[in-house]
């Protein structure tokens, strides 16, 4: 792991350990089937038009970017999203690093619960602990993210399987080959290549490029991180990515449904 990396995860795991507890595959899957079940991850990144599918990110910053958009209301970048037609959201939930917090999930998922039309969010967090999937699904996510860099494969096997008792897909980021066989070993049906390299910081869209053909055809690709333009998109796209998923730029753009609709049209 990348220095910054190491450290976040040493703060995650110390965090999450004030909180944590046994949790059990039976209580999961208990939770999933008492609360409304969300809208699928999965689905929504396989278009049926065969376009590119776009992951909206809610992210007021990061340790790469600094501040994007501080102090943002998260429901209220949740509906523009929405009504530029993402097909998905991100939802930021680490408070130190990247400014967001679990409530931010839970006021974005309630909403899309009463105004269609719903999209499936995704915990965006470092994961390390079963507790954390069960705040996933009791604030209304559809997935959580694995980052196979961060995890051995006890501990992802452990997380994956713990996702699927309570409902929630998973999303498995990798960086290189290595990390793809991992993820792959493990099932994983949904991969997304992080074109940022967390040891300098740097995005290079010839990771995706690299590593996206060499993805099962079963396996839904995205690509993560430096798409900015429809140019980039349509790179990723050309590819094999089945969906983008997009921060900073979206945060940033003062009219995200015409940025997605550029990305799509890539």
């Amino acid at each position: 792991m990348s220095d910054k990396l190491t450290e976040i995860m040493a703060h995650k795991r110390v965090e999450v350990a004030a909180r944590a507890r046994p949790v059990s595959l039976e209580e999961l899957a208990e939770l999933d089937a008492r609360l409304p079940r969300p809208p699928s991850f999965a689905a929504a990144l396989r278009r049926a038009d065969g376009a590119l599918a776009v992951i909206s990110e809610i992210k007021r910053r990061s340790p790469s970017a600094g501040d994007i958009r501080a102090g943002i209301s998260a429901l209220d970048q949740a509906r523009r999203y929405q009504n530029a037609g993402a097909d998905a959201l991100s939802v930021l939930t680490d408070e130190k690093y990247f400014g967001g917090t679990l409530d931010d999930l839970r006021s974005v998922t309630a909403h899309f619960a009463v105004t269609p039309p719903a999209r499936p969010c995704i915990r965006k967090d470092f994961m390390v602990h079963p507790i954390q999937v069960r705040e996933a699904r009791e604030a209304g996510a559809s997935a959580i993210l694995l980052i196979v860099r961060a995890l051995d494969d006890a501990e992802m096997e452990t997380l994956h399987t713990a996702a699927r008792a309570a409902g929630l897909d998973s999303l498995f980021e990798i960086h290189n080959e290595a990390e793809l066989t991992r993820a792959l070993a493990l099932d994983a049906q949904i991969i997304g290549v992080n074109n940022r390299d967390l040891a300098i910081f740097q995005c290079d869209l010839g990771l995706s490029e690299r590593l996206i053909p060499k993805f099962p055809s079963h396996v839904t690709a995205i690509s993560e991180s430096g798409i900015f333009t429809a140019a980039d998109a349509a790179r990723v796209r050309a590819c094999g990515a089945h969906a983008i998923l997009c921060g900073e730029a979206l945060m940033k753009s003062p009219d995200p449904a015409a940025l997605i609709a550029a990305f799509r049209a890539a």
